[in-house]
């Protein structure tokens, strides 16, 4: 299963993130700097409301969704890649996991502890990504060393590795992640054996105080409907509407990325509710939905995720592939011999299956369709695969 590790300066709310992500309390969750000290670990659901809409047209008895896991790695502080606050030992446990969720500090409290002694969430984000990027130029530097006196007696392989380090090493150098770095597919294939911290794809999430949560959703949303970056000119600012919009922007510039809106200590509070009392906990402060279940489904698309459905009376199932993944591969998924005896895959797409009401109904509309071994299988397809063995 692949994994995304929360990180991020002390006391910024990665260990309440983490609880309410999971449903647990497993991460002690303190004012003060390494509360964190081993990694907590927990396999969170994706939030998927297809699912429902199947299995009410299916009858099904049970509904099985899909699954990633979820790290809360301790606070990274300034010094980490020379050891600072335990920092090698932080930072080997970001090198085990597959994608990157960093947390933000985005509201001011006077009773919760800043290790740098104010909010500035830019400034945050760059001691983090400064500390990966250092490990990461040392550990590039010690493998071109070790494959020079390979490279020189011809051997192919070391070339290539020393030709992407002498491109990785002044891009680091830069202060610039490595995910950044154009490469060419072979060399990006190389590069992924180097297992570099900056190298992992990233997602930031905004932690923010209940009280502005309302606000700056509203102000996000409207940049969206206005089809831009920044909120129209006439729309007042709070800071930490501004720390958002701050945060927004360097993640856009610097890494190509998203960056959500979270609330941890509301999200807490919702994991411990029921559905019903949830949903009216938000409607209350003025928020149509968790942001939990979008940063889930942001992390499951950043690790290259997609799922298809199955469905029908016994259950109605998300099934995870990655990205590009074809029918034979998807079928694979679900048992080996699918794949080895891979024949057709009836496919159609939720969206149709839902709108025309039944699987004879769409197969009459011609959005029933089968598929064969180079299909591609899209996001929200309901397959059912025929194979023989």
């Amino acid at each position: 299963m692949l994994s995304a590790g929360i990180v991020g300066l002390p006391n910024v709310g990665k260990s309440t993130l983490f609880n309410a992500v999971t449903k647990t309390q497993k991460a002690q969750a303190a004012n003060y700097p390494f509360c964190t000290i081993d990694p907590n670990v927990g396999v969170v659901t994706v939030p998927d409301p297809r699912l429902q809409a199947l299995s009410n047209l299916s009858h099904s008895k049970k509904i099985v969704p899909a699954a990633i896991e979820f790290v809360d790695i301790a606070g990274l502080v300034k010094g980490a890649s020379a050891g600072e606050g335990l920092g090698n030992q932080f930072l080997s446990h970001i090198r085990e996991v597959n994608a990157i969720v960093q947390v933000v500090r985005c509201f001011e409290d006077a009773d919760i502890h800043h290790v740098a002694g104010s909010v500035d969430p830019v400034r945050d984000i760059e001691v983090i990504n400064t500390e990966l990027i250092l490990a990461d130029l040392a550990a590039v530097q010690k493998r071109a060393d070790r494959q020079t006196k390979a490279a020189r007696s011809g051997d192919k392989a070391a070339k290539a590795e020393i030709a992407v380090c002498e491109k990785l090493i002044p891009h680091l150098d830069a202060g610039k992640p490595a995910t950044t770095l154009p490469l060419s597919d072979e060399e990006a294939k190389i590069m992924r054996e180097f297992f570099l911290l900056s190298g992992k794809p990233t997602i930031f999430a905004c932690n923010v105080a209940e009280a502005d949560l309302a606000n700056v959703v509203a102000i996000v949303e409207a940049a969206k409907d206005n089809e831009g970056v920044k909120p129209s000119e006439n729309v007042e600012l709070t800071p930490t509407a501004r720390y958002v919009q701050a945060v927004q922007d360097y993640a856009r510039s610097h890494f190509g990325t998203e960056a959500v809106v979270i609330s941890a200590q509301i999200e807490s509070e919702l994991a411990t509710l029921a559905a019903e009392e949830a949903a009216e906990y938000l409607a209350g402060i003025g928020v149509a939905s968790s942001g939990v279940d979008a940063l889930i489904r942001a992390v499951y698309h950043l690790l290259g995720l997609r799922t298809y459905l199955t469905t029908g009376e016994q259950e109605t199932r998300a099934w995870t592939i990655r990205a590009g993944d074809k029918a034979p591969a998807a079928a694979g998924v679900i048992h080996t011999d699918f794949e080895r005896g891979f024949i057709a895959a009836e496919t159609v797409h939720f969206d149709d299956l839902i709108s025309l009401g039944s699987h004879a109904k769409a197969r009459e509309a011609g959005k029933l369709r089968i598929e064969g071994k180079e299909y591609v299988v899209k996001d929200g397809d309901v397959m059912e695969f025929r194979f023989n063995v």
